[in-house]
């Protein structure tokens, strides 16, 4: 590590969280099971499988457009299981909150989650509250953990995208990014932009469902589109290469972008996926997708490549190529 005490930078997804896995974490906790590095752990117990999962979410605001950090924190534990290609089954809840923070609001978070609970299909089981003294904890952190059932037909890794695969995104990206930045800062946008978190489970089954030829499964939040890509190339040892003109991104989301100078490729999401799928399932899979409300505005985006391994390539608007890089430093702290 380069530095000798933690950043924010550390937090964001990006290129410094990476380093700080990799270089102080796994070879520390080092196991066959946390060395695969997917969105969660699967392993078997008997004659079924599982995944496991665990996150903590500590947003800034709690309320934002779109959502808050109750229902945020359900999707997000929910949406890494799907990833595995597990059906959730159960959540913990842990409440970090700070002395004095309102009971109205606890109670409006809390019932976020209970409705998210509800229509991803999942039941709190268990779980854990802490409060701190004033200044200690900045309102309310959430941490959820989640276990799911893995289908025996059902391999989904971020190692196995090979060669010729397709790279689909469910929708557009930098909503949720955008909608955070927008009440965070009290800026006046006439259109509306809302968060897009919800949970992506079900839309999952459905592709899972229609075609055996999906490889791998990835929600882009912290660190965005981008840096998921990247860390797909690096798993699997491929290359990818995608098209500027194809990656779905709202015009207003766009504006914001150029407006602040933001970049859509690093904003988080909260209700979006990448599938890696093989190239005769693709337009399959597509078409499964489009026909649900949250993959609607599904799109593929690039390929897999055998060319330059572990590294990220884009076609740009005006006909060239660049290189993308994980995420650099922290766009926007605190965002899910």
């Amino acid at each position: 590590m380069k530095n000798d005490k933690i950043l924010i930078d550390h937090g964001s997804g990006g290129k410094l969280s990476h380093d700080l896995v990799q270089q102080m974490i796994l070879p520390v906790f080092d196991n066959s099971l946390l060395s695969r590095q997917d969105d969660g752990a699967v392993f078997q117990i008997g004659e079924d499988r599982f995944a496991f999962s665990t996150d903590t979410f500590v947003v800034t605001p709690l309320f934002f457009p779109g959502g808050n950090i109750g229902e945020l924190a359900v999707n997000g534990t929910v949406n890494d299981l799907a990833m595995c290609g597990a059906t959730p089954l159960f959540l913990s809840a842990g409440f970090i909150i700070e002395e004095g923070f309102s009971i109205t609001d606890l109670e409006k978070v809390i019932s976020a989650m209970k409705k998210a609970a509800d229509v991803a299909g999942v039941a709190i089981v268990t779980g854990d509250t802490k409060v701190v003294p004033i200044g200690a904890a900045d309102q309310l952190f959430i941490n959820t953990s989640g276990i799911g059932r893995v289908p025996d037909h059902v391999n989904i890794s971020g190692r196995h995208a090979m060669p010729g695969d397709k790279i689909i995104v469910s929708g557009t990206i930098g909503d949720h990014a955008a909608a955070i930045l927008i009440k965070r800062e009290g800026l006046p946008f006439e259109t509306p932009i809302l968060s897009d978190t919800a949970s992506l489970n079900h839309l999952v089954k459905k592709m899972l469902d229609a075609s055996d030829g999906i490889h791998v499964l990835r929600d882009p939040t912290r660190g965005g589109l981008g840096t998921t890509l990247n860390e797909i190339a690096i798993q699997s040892n491929t290359g990818i290469l995608i098209s500027e003109d194809r990656i779905p991104v709202k015009k207003s989301v766009s504006g914001i972008c150029g407006l602040l100078g933001f970049d859509p490729m690093y904003l988080a999401n909260e209700g979006k996926l990448v599938a890696v799928v093989r190239k005769d399932d693709a337009e399959q899979i597509l078409q499964v997708m489009k026909n649900d409300s949250l993959g609607k505005d599904a799109c593929i985006i690039g390929e897999v490549v055998s060319d330059y391994p572990g590294k990220v390539m884009m076609t740009t608007h005006i006909g060239g190529t660049r290189f993308v890089d994980m995420l650099t430093g922290e766009q926007l702290p605190r965002i899910c």
